[in-house]
């Protein structure tokens, strides 16, 4: 992971300040090309449920022998009906959805259709019927923000593009109804070329409000809520990630209420794995009634087979507040070699099989003697050894060899002592200014999320180290996430 350090900021031709990030070493300017949001590139779809031929196809011998060819072949469920609709005339939509249990996974849904087939052979099973079918699989998300990794929309679709869709305003107060603006002619002529893609305007209509009770396109059911899971699968050796699409408002809300509340327990982190077992997210199904207006306008409940997000890990352990200083110390450590552009320290095995995760004692970064050196103390520290060891005790992670670590001198903080927290807070807040948010707001910022004692308890240092080592390399992600805590959600 290649993190950015410090912003500097330059004057441009305009007078405006560009904003300029130094990153391994290299000065990173905006280009023309990467000024918008990053994006996760997708390499594969998971859908959530099958098509079925419609009565009336199903009378066709032709659409059912295409129907059936295409399944047997894998292909996905939009070639089979294009194919059905040019070879079988007075068909225009001869598929239809179908809710099941299972997941599809199909090879021309992935641009390699090998990964269709080792995610099959690696979680597909045979729950009494004799096909091998995906029910349950594990999952680990990209992103802490669960609106990055579970994004949604209303929308309208036509036959080759988005018509109009859904967006919030800067402020997320106000939800406008977004369309293409038309593409500009030239003397009446011939369109001007557009450079990088169409623009975007409001919808004149309505003023360009998103307001689904007064829509048209809304009330045909032309116009749906859309949304998809963005995530990784273990496993399966990829850069790219895979979607998963849902149009379910209850499958979408009970995930929200998980992300918010494993988040919670884990200081705002839902990427990566769970724990230290490396336990992930899973997502399987679950039949559930669910609640409808029918359109005599009465209520109604039928059954469905919902996305389901599941998190099965000892809920007690992601409660620990602290894992020690020791830890502290370590995840420091590995963020400063980050945020400085060194490599991480790499765990090595001694000749008796002992797995030392500092590494060698000389390529660790000594935040000690950093947050000694920041307080001003006259005298240079000697650094503390990774490895804290009792009168008595052979010190553990290392050969009974190595020589016994110089004592600290005077001047050297006391683990838990003020000097050390100190040292821990000044170098958070010196990683949140290097991501753009001033001490003073980061403060405010830290003190609403973790409480007014977070620079004095270790598990609010630590929640606050984790978060600002996550957003390394995405300064404006944690700019936004800040200014959505404290002018948004106060």
């Amino acid at each position: 992971m290649v993190a950015s350090t410090n912003a500097q900021v330059a004057n441009g031709t305009n007078g405006r300040a560009l904003a300029a990030v130094q990153s391994g070493g290299a000065l990173i300017t905006p280009t023309l090309l990467g000024r918008s949001a990053p994006r996760i590139p997708i390499g594969g779809r998971i859908r959530a449920g099958i098509k079925v031929l419609t009565r009336k196809a199903a009378e066709v011998a032709a659409a059912k022998r295409i129907y059936e060819e295409g399944v047997a072949q894998g292909r996905s469920f939009d070639a089979i009906e294009r194919e059905i609709v040019a070879k079988c005339e007075g068909l225009t939509n001869p598929l239809t959805p179908k809710n099941v249990p299972y997941f599809t996974v199909r090879g021309e849904d992935f641009p390699n259709p090998e990964i269709a087939r080792q995610i099959m052979d690696l979680y597909a099973e045979d729950r009494g019927d004799g096909v091998r079918r995906l029910y349950r699989f594990p999952v680990v998300f990209p992103a802490d923000a669960w609106q990055n990794v579970m994004p949604h929309e209303l929308v309208t679709w036509t036959a080759s593009e988005r018509r109009f869709w859904s967006e919030y305003s800067e402020d997320g107060q106000t939800r406008y109804c977004m369309t293409h603006q038309p593409v500009p002619v030239s003397n009446g002529q011939r369109t001007i070329r557009i450079f990088g893609g169409r623009k975007t305007m409001p919808r004149p209509e309505n003023n360009g409000l998103c307001e689904p009770e007064a829509c048209p396109e809304y009330q045909t059911k032309k116009c749906n809520l859309s949304g998809r899971f963005i995530f990784f699968i273990p496993g399966i050796r990829t850069l790219d990630a895979f979607d998963l699409g849902t149009n379910s408002f209850y499958a979408m809300q009970a995930a929200i209420e998980k992300f918010q509340a494993i988040g919670f327990m884990r200081g705002g982190r839902i990427s990566g794995f769970l724990d230290g077992k490396r336990t992930p997210f899973f997502i399987t199904k679950r039949l559930v009634e669910v609640s409808r207006i029918g359109d005599d306008g009465r209520p109604t409940r039928v059954a469905q087979w919902l996305i389901e997000l599941e998190a099965p890990v000892d809920v007690t352990a992601l409660l620990r507040p602290d894992d020690g200083l020791e830890a502290l110390e370590q995840r420091a450590a590995e963020a400063t070699s980050l945020l400085e552009g060194r490599s991480a320290p790499q765990p090595t095995v001694s000749e008796d099989g002992v797995i030392d995760m500092d590494g060698p004692a000389t390529g660790r970064p000594d935040t000690r003697a950093r947050a000694v050196a920041q307080e001003g103390a006259s005298s240079p520290p000697t650094a503390r050894p990774a490895v804290e060891t009792r009168p008595g005790e052979e010190p553990s992670g290392r050969r009974a060899a190595s020589p016994p670590p110089a004592p600290a001198p005077a001047t050297a903080s006391v683990p838990g002592g003020k000097g050390e927290h100190q040292g821990d807070v000044a170098w958070i807040l010196d990683a949140a200014a290097a991501l753009g948010v001033p001490s003073d707001r980061f403060e405010q910022y830290a003190e609403k999320r973790w409480g007014k004692g977070w620079k004095v308890a270790a598990g609010g240092r630590k929640r606050a180290l984790d978060e600002v080592t996550a957003f390394a390399e995405d300064a404006p992600g944690y700019q936004e996430k800040v200014k959505a805590e404290l002018e948004v959600f106060s």
